[in-house]
């Protein structure tokens, strides 16, 4: 069994009128990300919804001076994008997804991923979503150093930083190991 991390494929991070959009370039996954994801469950495999949760006017998060509000708890915004949102909510209730909040880049990061696909005995994992540079990136090295075989699918992710996503998507191969596909 493999496992599909989706990683903030929200309307923030997707939409024209995203808080914090990655806009066209995020918007043009959606079809191969509503495939792949669909792919995953069909076989059986495990699939991880890993959502970026922020509360409105938090001024200890560090992304609070970094970035403007975005991915605010239990808003519009913070729900699935398109497609994605309509499988989530045929799939939801499946034994085999899981949907969790995380509040760091990182997938990893004060969450209990790492517990559920070791529980399953999961040790190669897939990575689409938004930003390639951001949060996919430290997902990727917290996989990487946690002994995870990492695989980004090249046509499932996107930045709103061009330079950084070309970057990532070389580092993910020369410095992690990582298979892009």
């Amino acid at each position: 069994m493999e496992a599909l991390l989706n990683i903030d494929y929200t309307i923030d991070f997707v939409a024209e009128d995203g808080a914090l959009t990655a806009g066209k370039p995020a918007q043009d996954l959606e079809d191969y990300i509503v495939k792949v994801t669909k792919d995953f469950y069909d076989r059986g495999d495990f699939v991880v919804f890993a959502i970026d949760n922020h509360h409105e006017n938090d001024k200890y998060h560090p992304e609070t001076a970094l970035f403007p509000p975005h991915n605010i708890e239990g808003s519009e915004g913070q729900k699935l994008y398109g497609g994605l949102e309509d499988l989530y909510q045929e799939i939801k209730d499946e034994d085999n997804v899981y949907y969790t909040f995380k509040t760091r880049y990182s997938a990893f990061a004060g969450t209990d991923i790492e517990i559920k696909l070791r529980e399953r005995n999961i040790n190669t994992i897939h990575l689409v979503g938004v930003c390639t540079d951001i949060c996919i990136l430290h997902t990727a090295v917290d996989a990487y150093n946690k002994g995870f075989n990492v695989y980004i699918h090249e046509n499932g992710v996107q930045s709103f930083n061009s330079v950084g996503h070309k970057w990532a998507l070389e580092h993910f191969k020369t410095a992690l190991g990582a298979k892009v596909i």
